[in-house]
């Protein structure tokens, strides 16, 4: 049984950092990604990471997020810098089990936290 559990959701303002994190228990050699949902709006990609550290951004977070993993504690980070209202979002940590997959996809992430607010005050 693979549980993910995300921490680190907040409120900040406009041009803050929030780091987020996510810790893996169970089967812990997964591909990694965070997704958020905004409120009215479907679920996006925002980063991965593979098990062997290349990572993947969406266009809207590139230069802004970080995302990294401290395989030794299970765990992934996402750092987020020069925050804007439009990132304001539930949080979703996600694993996938095929590990040199090349898909972001939603639909082909086997595990999912239960995700962390963040909100962005303009």
């Amino acid at each position: 049984q693979v549980q993910l559990v995300e921490s680190g959701g907040g409120l900040v303002q406009a041009g803050g950092s929030l780091r987020l994190s996510c810790a893996a228990s169970g089967r812990t050699a997964l591909a990694m990604g965070w997704f958020r949902q905004a409120p009215g709006k479907e679920r996006e990609f925002v980063a991965g990471i593979r098990f062997g550290f290349s990572t993947y951004y969406a266009d809207s977070v590139k230069g802004r997020f970080t995302i990294s993993r401290e395989n030794a504690k299970n765990t992934v980070y996402l750092q987020m810098n020069s925050l804007k209202p439009d990132d304001t979002a539930v949080y979703y940590c996600a694993g996938r089990a095929a590990l040199h997959s090349s898909s972001w996809s939603g639909d082909d992430m086997d595990y999912w936290g239960k995700g962390t607010l963040v909100t962005v005050s303009s």
